[in-house]
């Protein structure tokens, strides 16, 4: 029984194999006469666009995977195609092991329903509906009663930080505000995956900041498996357990963001991380050395502590520090000097 329990946990919840989806009138013949070799150029020139070009990878449980790339590198398209809004031109994609590409509409719907919540740029609220029967609105559709669907609702606006504005409408709420009542309504539902396209892009900064802190805080509490779509360096670097950069419909690097920080696949992502703030990224584990018991002394840092909040008291060590982990056992060693060389390339 647990061996069962455990494949199934290992089992990806979003699963894509060699999917293509490309625009135009010829794109199938071109596709299959491409031996899977698509170059965007070439197929431009012949009335084509590639939206995503042979992107294969998984997503776990629990996970969050953001995919960013400049404006026009495939990755909402991507999503969309994940989502089944737009329909792969070629490819493999499987939702909890089943085949999602074969689904009829009415399994379609079935799974959008009750497996899949979407949150989009543009917060699409009801204008004539007050934030709890935005909220609820979706669980009506479903068949669930008045009561019950506000009483939901109810939930998710103090989930969300909007008690007090539960009665409010639309108009009479800040950008920051309103897009929180999509994610409300959203969650509302309960999807086991959540697929998120720029969903923050059009706050201001400072509401944005606060956007992904309540994001991160909400992803702490539910836990659920999330594709992420962003522009922003940056926020992939925040909100991401891993990150795939698109380039005309390629995913040139699927890394964590220490990896992709540390070590960019290609000049393309280099550029990504040319102007990162290593220190305020990176964590004591991307960096720290196997542990040496004849060289290591008696301070301790935690893996998971970000090297700028501690960067002081690192560099002024003298010794080498132990690594440790949550438990308080013994993971690793970190030299202060190398310390010096990720922060400063010295």
């Amino acid at each position: 029984m647990s061996q069962l329990i455990e494949e199934k946990n290992s089992t990806p919840v979003i699963k894509c194999e060699s999917v293509y989806k490309i625009f135009g009138n010829n794109a199938q013949r071109l596709l299959e006469n491409s031996n899977g070799q698509v170059d965007a150029k070439t197929f431009q020139e012949s009335g084509c666009i590639v939206g995503v070009n042979n992107a294969s990878f998984d997503v776990m449980k629990g996970e969050m995977m953001v995919v960013m790339g400049l404006s026009g590198s495939g990755k909402s398209t991507l999503l969309r195609c994940i989502s089944r809004l737009t329909e792969a031109t070629s490819g493999n994609i499987f939702i909890d092991g089943e085949d999602l590409l074969s689904m009829n509409n009415k399994q379609l719907i079935e799974l959008r329903r009750n497996k899949m919540g979407m949150v989009f740029q543009s917060f699409a609220l009801l204008p004539h509906k007050t934030v709890i029967e935005n909220i609820a609105f979706p669980l009506q559709i479903k068949g669930m009663t008045t009561q019950d669907s506000m009483s939901k609702a109810l939930e998710m606006v103090e989930l969300v930080g909007l008690k007090g504005r539960e009665n409010y409408f639309p108009r009479e709420l800040s950008g920051g505000q309103q897009q929180r009542v999509g994610i409300a309504r959203s969650l509302a539902v309960e999807p086991d995956i959540w697929f998120l396209d720029e969903p923050f892009s059009a706050l201001d900064p400072l509401i944005r900041k606060e956007m992904q802190d309540e994001f991160l805080r909400l992803q702490g509490v539910l836990n659920k498996t999330i594709m992420f779509v962003t522009h922003d360096f940056d926020e992939a670097l925040r909100l991401a357990d891993k990150i795939a950069i698109m380039k005309d419909g390629i995913i040139e690097q699927l890394d964590t963001p220490d990896n992709i920080v540390l070590n960019p696949a290609t000049e393309y992502v280099k550029k990504f991380t040319e102007d990162v703030p290593r220190e305020k990224v990176l964590k004591i584990e991307s960096i720290m050395d196997p542990y040496d018991s004849n060289n290591s002394g008696s301070k301790q840092v935690s893996k998971d502590a970000i090297i700028e909040t501690l960067a002081e008291s690192i560099l002024n060590s003298k010794e080498v520090l132990t690594v440790i982990d949550n438990k308080n056992q013994i993971v690793g060693s970190l030299n202060p000097s190398k310390v010096i060389k990720v922060i400063f390339g010295k």
